[in-house]
């Protein structure tokens, strides 16, 4: 079976990185049918994925998110598109919660 790894560095901390996670976990399900299951830890949370011809979790860390899956002979020939489009969605995920700098502090006048 055709293996996807995703690994993806964040800054977002654990609390927001939770939300990314359940925003992704939703849109699996709605857009590929996959049925989803969030295992929640102290520092790290699992959401496990699965639906006929996929497998896999995706690791929810402080710092990180890593997504391995397994698929099967028949959707192992569409592994490229379907790595791609997962890192693209996770991508978007990640872009539009990424935390907001705080705004520059002016110089004391002298």
């Amino acid at each position: 079976m055709p293996d996807i790894r995703i690994h993806r560095n964040h800054k977002l901390g654990l609390a927001k990185a939770r939300e990314v996670a359940w925003q992704w976990a939703e849109e699996v399900e709605k857009k590929f049918d996959m049925e989803c299951t969030v295992i929640e830890g102290d520092e790290t949370d699992t959401v496990e994925f699965t639906r006929p011809g996929v497998k896999g979790q995706l690791l929810v860390a402080a710092d990180r998110f890593e997504l391995d899956a397994k698929l099967g002979f028949l959707l192992g020939a569409f592994s490229k598109t379907i790595e791609s489009e997962i890192e693209r969605n996770l991508d978007e995920l990640l872009v539009s919660n990424k935390p907001k700098k705080a705004p520059a502090k002016k110089a004391a006048k002298k």
